[in-house]
């Protein structure tokens, strides 16, 4: 594929856009055949292959030699030279994970609390509707992709999540940040609440002095490793995703393993623990973008309105929201492991139908739910 390449006022153009578009930060990444770094390709061979990818089955796919496609750009596309990251902030403030909340409420990760303000069936124009971060990143990264293909010959492909990539690591290799012990990319000037979108494309990186990376600033501390509670962090920057609870609350399908619920605690919906205690998070700005409003009634939601929720309610909820990727019995299944978590004796009458219902894994989910709910009381309930 014949292309042009890389030049000062191309890349100036491509940050002044995405910034202009609602991005926080962006960089450019050279990922030719020339730069590839053989230790992130064997880094994460080793993780897929000690397990560590649980059953997300799309990490381990490879291409007809037995490569893994994300092992390296090139890989899964080959005319490949270099990757646009841009990062969105998405830190909307409010409250966190780690500090007290009402009794009988549950967690639902910061990044799927955003909306936009439209209209609803009521007419109260305040109201927040829905959105899924894929289709406000996707959206700004368009703009930045069909101007760079107006100015340069080049092929281009936009990924948000979907791509056969490695997000973290072209971010940090672009100057985006570092890639923190909590396996996060960090900016010092923004923190780590940042979501990422590339834009793969074919145009070289001319010769020119390396992009500085930035250096890691998270020197000894390990608050992330010591405050992750099942034990995830497994050492600095590797986490075995099968032990994660953002991966057990909206990956894990079926059953979740015993030895990991009580862990679990209050979450429902992903899990913001090893960023809300990390320290460069302390200063982190509040996202003011268009649709990065906080819809109030996802922080610290009560668990009972969660459990209520039929099929309609769900639906408008949640709808066009990261929630709707887990679907309403998988978030059941998390909402009762959090009930048996609670404490809270109230919930015993919502768990006891759903131990009476076909759902095999909810119900024994709630009849595990149900028992931790006795032996926290010390009473005989329904049984």
């Amino acid at each position: 594929m014949q292309t042009d390449g890389w030049t000062p006022e191309l890349e100036a153009w491509v940050r002044e856009t995405a910034l202009s578009v609602g991005f926080d930060a962006v960089g450019v990444a050279d990922v030719s055949e020339e730069s590839a770094e053989s230790s992130d390709a064997e880094r994460f061979a080793a993780w897929v292959a000690a397990g560590r990818a649980g059953e997300m089955e799309y990490l381990k796919r490879r291409d007809d030699v037995g490569t893994l496609l994300r092992s390296r750009v090139q890989v899964a596309i080959p005319w490949a030279e270099s990757v646009v990251v841009c990062a969105l902030n998405y830190n909307a403030g409010g409250p966190k994970s780690i500090t007290e909340a009402e009794p009988g409420t549950g967690w639902i990760a910061r990044y799927a609390w955003s909306g936009r303000r439209a209209d609803d069936e009521s007419g109260d124009s305040g109201s927040l509707m829905p959105t899924d971060y894929h289709e406000e990143l996707l959206r700004r990264l368009r703009a930045v992709e069909g101007g760079l293909k107006e100015r340069a010959a080049c092929g281009t492909r936009c990924y948000v999540d979907t791509g056969p990539i490695v997000e973290r690591t072209v971010a940090a290799r672009a100057g985006i940040g570092w890639v923190g012990k909590n396996t996060c990319v960090i900016n010092q000037g923004l923190g780590s609440w940042l979501l990422l979108g590339v834009v793969v494309t074919s145009l070289r990186v001319a010769p020119r002095a390396a992009i500085k990376v930035v250096s890691d600033r998270c020197g000894s501390c390990t608050r992330c490793i010591d405050a992750c509670p099942t034990g995830a962090l497994v050492a600095p920057r590797e986490m075995d995703a099968s032990r994660c609870i953002a991966y057990l609350t909206i990956e894990k399908k079926g059953t979740i393993a015993e030895e990991l619920r009580e862990a679990m605690g209050r979450q429902v919906f992903g899990c913001d623990i090893c960023q809300d205690v990390c320290p460069w998070n302390r200063r982190s700005p509040i996202a003011v973008k268009e649709g990065s409003a906080a819809r109030l009634e996802l922080m610290n939601p009560d668990l009972g309105w969660l459990a209520e929720m039929d099929a309609g309610a769900f639906r408008r909820w949640f709808k066009g929201s990261p929630l709707e990727r887990t679907r309403r019995k998988r978030l059941h299944r998390n909402v009762a492991i959090a009930m048996g978590n609670s404490g809270e004796r109230r919930f015993l009458e919502q768990l006891q139908k759903w131990r009476a219902g076909d759902d095999e894994v909810l119900a024994e989910s709630a009849s595990w739910a149900m028992a931790r709910i006795e032996q926290q009381t010390g009473r005989q309930g329904m049984v």
